[in-house]
């Protein structure tokens, strides 16, 4: 029976669901910015935030899953604690693995959540002010 190799997705994917969660990412913090200007559209961007973040952390949870589920499948720790030689499936699967971690754009997306975040407060933070 032969396993399944693991292999990452086309950048196009990988892009489209980095956008995904950025969107998602601005709509949560606008929703402070639209309380103060336009109560009315609060409810439609809790709705485009909650959708857009339900379908990027399905996606995450698939991604991380599925690296799981490599390194079980091919028993890689164990292979790696015995100081066993990896075979080339073996190998292939080490490369989807970090090619995996190295195309990930999660690292930009956690960064841009945070200047968001911050933004957000002050905008908050002014507009309260402001009244």
């Amino acid at each position: 029976m032969e396993r399944q190799r693991p292999h990452t997705v086309p950048k196009y994917i990988i892009y489209m669901f980095f956008i995904l969660g950025l969107v998602s990412a601005v709509a949560f913090r606008g929703i402070i910015i639209f309380q103060h200007i336009e109560p009315l559209w609060v409810r439609p961007v809790w709705y485009v935030g909650t959708i857009g973040y339900f379908l990027f952390f399905l996606y995450r949870f698939m991604i991380s899953k599925k690296r799981k589920q490599a390194i079980e499948t091919f028993r890689l720790i164990e292979k790696l604690k015995a100081n066993t030689c990896l075979e080339a499936e073996d190998r292939e699967v080490v490369l989807y693995l970090l090619s995996s971690i190295r195309f990930s754009l999660e690292d930009m997306n956690y960064a841009l959540i945070f200047i968001l975040s911050i933004i957000a407060i002050g905008a908050d933070i002014v507009l309260t002010a402001m009244k």
